[in-house]
C-alpha cells in the first residue's frame, strides 16, 4: 500500500512530462492549438503532484527533482518549440528559442538549491510557459515576449506566491 501511495504524486508528475512530450510532437507537426492545450494540461498535472505529495505525506527529494525535469520539458522546451514553429525564422526567434528553456532551467536549478518562502525569485517557469501556450491558443506568438519572459525568469524580482 505504501508504494502505491508514494507513486500517486509521481504519476501526476509523469503525466506532466507526457503532456510536454506530446506538445512537442504536435507543435512540430503544426497542430499549434493542441500543442498549447497539452501545455495547459501539463499545468493541471503539475498543480496536483505537489499537493498530493504533501497531502499523502510522501514528498521526497526524488519527487522534487522529477518535478523540475518534467517542468523544464513542459514549460521550457515545449513552449519554446511552439513559439519557434509558429514564427518565421529570424535571429530574434532563434535567440528566444534558445534563451527561454535555458532561463527556465537556470531558474529551476536556482530554486531547487535555494528555495524561497512566500515569494518566488523571478517569475516561475510554469507561468512563463503557460503564457506562451495561452497566447498560442489564439494563434499569437511573439519571440520578443518569449525573450522578455526568459529574462524575467532569471531576474531578481520577487513575485509573491499565490
Amino acid at each position: 500500500m505504501s508504494y502505491f501511495r508514494r507513486s500517486i504524486p509521481n504519476s501526476f508528475t509523469l503525466g506532466n512530462l507526457v503532456c510536454g512530450i506530446f506538445s512537442l510532437t504536435f507543435a512540430m507537426n503544426e497542430y499549434y492549438r493542441m500543442a498549447a492545450l497539452l501545455i495547459l494540461l501539463a499545468a493541471v498535472c503539475d498543480l496536483f503532484d505537489g499537493k498530493l505529495a504533501r497531502m499523502l505525506k510522501v514528498d521526497s527529494p526524488m519527487g522534487v527533482e522529477l518535478d523540475s525535469l518534467a517542468d523544464i520539458v513542459s514549460f521550457g522546451v515545449a513552449p519554446a518549440i511552439l513559439m519557434h514553429t509558429m514564427e518565421q525564422p529570424s535571429f530574434l526567434v532563434t535567440l528566444a528559442f534558445i534563451a527561454f528553456p535555458i532561463a527556465g532551467a537556470w531558474r529551476l536549478g536556482r530554486f531547487n538549491i535555494q528555495p524561497t518562502i512566500g515569494y518566488y525569485m523571478g517569475i516561475p517557469i510554469t507561468f512563463a510557459g503557460l503564457l506562451v501556450a495561452f497566447l498560442a491558443l489564439f494563434s499569437f506568438s511573439s519571440p520578443l515576449l518569449t525573450l522578455v519572459l526568459a529574462i524575467l525568469m532569471v531576474s531578481p524580482i520577487r513575485v509573491p506566491k499565490l
